[in-house]
């Protein structure tokens, strides 16, 4: 430890990379760029993650929907091809049934992709829009940013208010936008019967959508009743407790679907489902597998480097033979010819690793600043994690310790009068 506190010790070691700058700096490129890479590759996979979190953010991400199909298989006296459908009243059966299950949304559709698209008209201004009757609780599900007013909520649910909720697109359409035109009490008319409107939402572009801005929300009831549907549901967004496997329930509701309405255990075509739990999964497993590979090849990387300079400190060691021996005979301990070739293996190695970090952050500085207020790119504040950092200047320095031993073994070997000798 004293030779840390000696000035002569440091100045040696200024002089030594002084007198082969070229190489020093070959040498510190190798470390410092394995470093830079590992806290931008860490940074931007982090990135990506938070990004693809914001995109999810307010969507039930534990969650099922699941549609009624036809039977493809004949049971207890039915034929093939039997048309199911859901029930409101299946959503206490399965709730009673399956205590997995921690709500039930029911949702209804008319228009887009759900048949022909329905005329819409203010005033002057009219357009064909996909319409969806829905449950407050539906909000849970796909959470929607609000520009004007409120969802629907229970009280339009029991009184079959005619309320709409409107999409973006839908605004701009029949409302004076560039004005801003509060639209909100301002009747629509739909199917021609008028509706109040009590709320405007925009849906975000890059997460997962179950409707889009060209769409309205009106009360379940009242749309079940305007296109007499009874308690006929299209699709049920079931979502799970917490630390449930979705793919139990997603079995359980089915099972308990075609018992109650006697479809055969064996028949996979009654019910259709698609389960999003089970894909985001996927999605948040591929990016802890990226994560990952940055550390990996980070860290390799970084290793490279380390080795590099101990074939730079092999050069060195031998371009300095005479120094050392004049050293050795002048009284300096083999202790001390060791330590001083370490010393300068961690000087160089931790130098090189801080300025690879600092300019790694610097960058990733500046792509949050460039993809900070870009909604539609998946990217969303990279950062890294400083205990990983810091793991990672350990292990540079503990390799920086083992690697500058060989050079340190082979200057403490030379022999005072052999290296005299030397040219």
């Amino acid at each position: 430890m004293k030779i840390l506190f000696q000035r002569d010790t440091w100045q040696e070691i200024y002089y030594s990379l002084k007198n082969n700058k070229l190489r020093t700096f070959l040498t510190m490129i190798g470390v410092g760029w394995g470093m830079f890479l590992y806290v931008v590759l860490l940074g931007a996979s982090k990135g990506v993650e938070n990004g693809f979190n914001k995109a999810f953010a307010g969507f039930a991400t534990n969650s099922i929907f699941m549609w009624a199909q036809n039977t493809s298989i004949p049971y207890s006296g039915f034929p093939k091809g039997r048309v199911m459908n859901l029930h409101t009243s299946d959503i206490p059966y399965l709730q009673n049934k399956i205590p997995e299950v921690q709500y039930i949304s029911p949702r209804n559709s008319k228009g887009g992709r759900f048949g022909s698209a329905i005329s819409i008209v203010r005033l002057d201004k009219k357009g064909n829009y996909t319409i969806y009757g829905d449950y407050p609780i539906g909000d849970l599900i796909s959470k929607k940013k609000l520009t004007y007013g409120r969802y629907i909520n229970d009280a339009d649910i029991t009184g079959n208010k005619n309320v709409v909720v409107i999409g973006n697109e839908v605004y701009e359409a029949l409302f004076d936008s560039k004005k801003h035109e509060n639209p909100i009490g301002q009747n629509i008319s739909i199917k021609g019967i008028y509706f109040t409107v009590i709320g405007v939402f925009k849906v975000a572009s890059n997460g997962p959508r179950m409707e889009s801005d060209n769409s309205v929300f009106i009360p379940f009831t009242t749309f079940n009743k305007m296109f007499n549907n009874g308690d006929v549901s299209d699709m049920f967004a079931i979502v799970g407790k917490d630390n449930v496997e979705l793919s139990t329930i997603e079995t359980q509701v089915k099972n308990a679907l075609k018992e109650k309405y006697q479809v055969s255990p064996e028949d996979d075509n009654a019910y259709g489902s698609f389960n999003l739990g089970k894909e985001f999964k996927k999605l948040t497993g591929f990016l802890s597998g990226m994560q990952l590979l940055t550390i990996v090849v980070g860290t390799l990387t970084i290793v490279a480097g380390v080795i590099a300079i101990s074939n730079i400190l092999l050069i060195t060691v031998k371009e300095r033979t005479q120094e050392i021996g004049i050293r050795r005979a002048l009284g300096a301990k083999p202790s001390e010819v060791r330590n001083q070739i370490l010393l300068e293996s961690v000087v160089i190695t931790l130098s090189s690793g801080l300025i690879g970090f600092i300019l790694g952050i610097l960058l990733l500085m500046l792509l949050n600043a460039a993809t900070q207020n870009n909604e539609n790119f998946p990217f969303y504040n990279p950062s890294v994690n400083y205990g990983n950092v810091f793991l990672a200047l350990l292990v540079m320095l503990f390799l920086g310790l083992v690697i500058g031993l060989i050079p340190a073994q082979r200057a403490v070997k030379i022999r005072p009068i052999e290296a005299l000798r030397t040219e």
